[in-house]
C-alpha cells in the first residue's frame, strides 16, 4: 500500500500540526510514515507545505508532482498553487475562508476568491469544498479550522486508516487546555459531510 498526502497553507493555520496528527494516526494503524515540511515566511503567512507519505516503497521524502493521492487545502490560493502535485484522479478537501496577503491590502496584487474556487471546482472533480473557519468558529475557535478539515477528510473515506483511531491522536497531541474545542470541530467537519452526503 502506498498513500500520498499533501497539506498546503500559510503559516499560522496548523499545517505541522496536521501532518504530525496524521502521520500519528497512520502509525497507530501500523502503516509506514514519512514526512517533509517546505516553510516559507511562515511567521508572515507564508506559504507551508507538508508531504505525509505512507507505505514502505517510498523514494524519498518528498511526494513527486502529480504523485498526491489527497490535498488537504487550509487556503485557496494555496490549494489551487499545490494542484499540479495531484494524481489524475486524487481528491481535495479545500477551506473556502482566504487568507489575503498583504500585497492585496496594500494594492500590489489581487485575490479573486470566486475565479479561484472555480479553478479548483473545474479542474478537480473530486474536491469537497468547506468553510472550515466558519464551522471552528461555531466550535469555539478559529483556528481549529485544520481539525474541521481533519473530521471532513475522515467522514469522506479518504483515509487509509478508522476514525477512530485519529480521534484517539487527536486526543494524544492536542494539548489539554485546547483539547475540547478541537474535539467538537472534530465532530462538526465530520457532521458538515455526513448532512451534504445526505442532500445529494
Amino acid at each position: 500500500m502506498r498513500y500520498d498526502i499533501l497539506v498546503a497553507g500559510v503559516g499560522g493555520q496548523g499545517v505541522i500540526l496536521t501532518s504530525r496528527l496524521l502521520g500519528l494516526a497512520a502509525m497507530k494503524a501500523g502503516l509506514h510514515v514519512t514526512t517533509a515540511e517546505t516553510i516559507g515566511m511562515s511567521q508572515r503567512e507564508g506559504a507551508v507545505v507538508s508531504h505525509i507519505r505512507l507505505g514502505r516503497e517510498i523514494f524519498g521524502p518528498l511526494i513527486p508532482k502529480a504523485g498526491a493521492d489527497l490535498i488537504i487545502g487550509m487556503e485557496p490560493s494555496e490549494a489551487a498553487r499545490n494542484m499540479p502535485m495531484l494524481k489524475q484522479n486524487g481528491h481535495m478537501i479545500v477551506n473556502t475562508f482566504p487568507v489575503i496577503p498583504a500585497s492585496v491590502a496594500i494594492g500590489l496584487s489581487q485575490y479573486d476568491m470566486s475565479e479561484i474556487l472555480a479553478f479548483i471546482n473545474n479542474t478537480c472533480k473530486n474536491a469537497i469544498l468547506v468553510d472550515a473557519t466558519k464551522l471552528a468558529k461555531q466550535a469555539g475557535n478559529h483556528k481549529s479550522a485544520n481539525v474541521v478539515l481533519l473530521g471532513v477528510t475522515a467522514a469522506a473515506g479518504l483515509l487509509p486508516f478508522d476514525i477512530s483511531i485519529l480521534q484517539q491522536a487527536l486526543e494524544e497531541e492536542l494539548p489539554k487546555k485546547y483539547l475540547e474545542v478541537n474535539k467538537k470541530s472534530f465532530e462538526i467537519g465530520i457532521n458538515m459531510l455526513y448532512n451534504m452526503k445526505n442532500k445529494i
